[in-house]
């Protein structure tokens, strides 16, 4: 339990700003490799955060893409944003003690503008559009430093999540 979680119990007027990579692990069901993120920051409810990608040469998709150019696939920018958004959704309805899933419907206006490459710290943007029921619309950008390295819109589903 992080100490975001421990001063969170012990005070529970104090708002959640940021999940640490067990925190996200304990929110997500995604796992190495395909865990696109470290940690969240700056997290307003489920409104907005940024999420932190540390871009690592150690990682698989460099034996592949592109070998002696090492680029970070796009779709995984896109899984990045996707994560980071799902995350703090399930991290404001377990606040109200839900327990949920979240699917990614759609991806629109999607935008490469620039590689990521290792070495990289992507930031992924994300501010709710709207949300309506169970199904909710993200706007998020990708920036390596103060640039805009990919953005979209994405949709996503918010389903009853397992009961342990």
């Amino acid at each position: 339990m992080s100490l975001d979680s421990v001063q969170l119990a012990e005070n529970p007027q104090r708002e959640l700003t940021s999940l640490n990579i067990q925190d996200l692990l304990d929110c997500l069901p995604h796992r190495y490799p395909f865990l696109m993120l470290d940690k969240i920051i700056n997290i307003d409810r489920d409104i907005s955060a940024t999420g932190i990608k540390n871009v690592s040469i150690n990682e698989p998709i460099f034996q592949g893409h592109f070998p002696g150019n090492p680029i970070f696939p796009g779709v995984l920018i896109i899984e990045g944003m996707a994560q980071t958004a799902g995350a703090i959704v399930i991290a404001a309805e377990r606040e109200k003690g839900a327990n949920h899933l979240v699917y990614m419907l759609t991806i629109d206006k999607a935008k490469f503008r620039k590689p990521a490459a290792p070495g990289d710290i992507l930031e992924y943007h994300i501010k709710k559009i709207q949300r309506r029921r169970n199904v909710g619309r993200y706007q998020a950008r990708a920036m390596v430093g103060d640039v805009v390295v990919a953005e979209a819109e994405i949709g996503a589903m918010i389903v009853e999540g397992p009961t342990d």
